[in-house]
């Protein structure tokens, strides 16, 4: 049975438009909090990801087409994404280019929710496939939305934890399904 049998869907924001100055590789590019939350051009691709970089001084381009990072990552339990489910925003996304980091919070549907660590782990992992390696990376749960916080932001910030846990292939391949776009 699902947790949250009738959760509130809410309306996806619309896409960024890429501007010019942003294609152009030859001025600096910094990644940003909807690029982040929305579109990444080349995601997926990065050095993380065995992908090489695009000629020029850009930040964020990598060779392959735009994808959008977290805001498509789908539901483990229902048919939408975590956008669709208001688990994440952009307003909750911090990003600091100069000092490679990005922070991600989130917010599970319910105060019970027992797929929190799962959902963070499939935001981590979106990111740590998606970004240059210079970023550190902090995806923690919404403070005062779930009853284990505590708890799930300990496991989502340990790195030896985060790494064990996708050496499990049925864990890692819940992640996969996550992160792979619905037809």
């Amino acid at each position: 049975p699902l947790e949250n049998a009738n959760p509130l869907i809410y309306r996806r924001s619309g896409e960024r438009p890429v501007t010019a100055r942003e294609e152009d590789d030859e001025l600096p590019d910094s990644i940003d909090d909807r690029e982040i939350f929305d579109i990444l051009p080349g995601a997926g691709s990065g050095p993380r990801a065995g992908g090489r970089r695009r000629a020029g001084r850009c930040g964020s381009a990598f060779l392959s087409p735009e994808t959008h990072l977290i805001r498509s990552i789908n539901d483990p339990e229902h048919p939408l994404t975590l956008e669709e489910l208001n688990v994440v925003e952009q307003m909750r996304v911090k990003v600091n280019d100069a000092e490679s980091t990005v922070a991600v919070e989130f917010t599970p549907t319910i105060p019970h929710c027992s797929m929190a660590t799962l959902i963070g782990l499939s935001i981590k992992v979106k990111l740590i496939r998606s970004l240059p390696e210079r970023f550190k990376l902090d995806v923690h749960i919404t403070p005062g939305t779930h009853a284990s916080e505590h708890a799930v932001n300990k496991q989502l910030a340990d790195k030896e934890r985060v790494a064990a846990a996708l050496e499990n292939s049925h864990l890692l391949e819940v992640v996969n399904q996550c992160l792979s776009a619905r037809s």
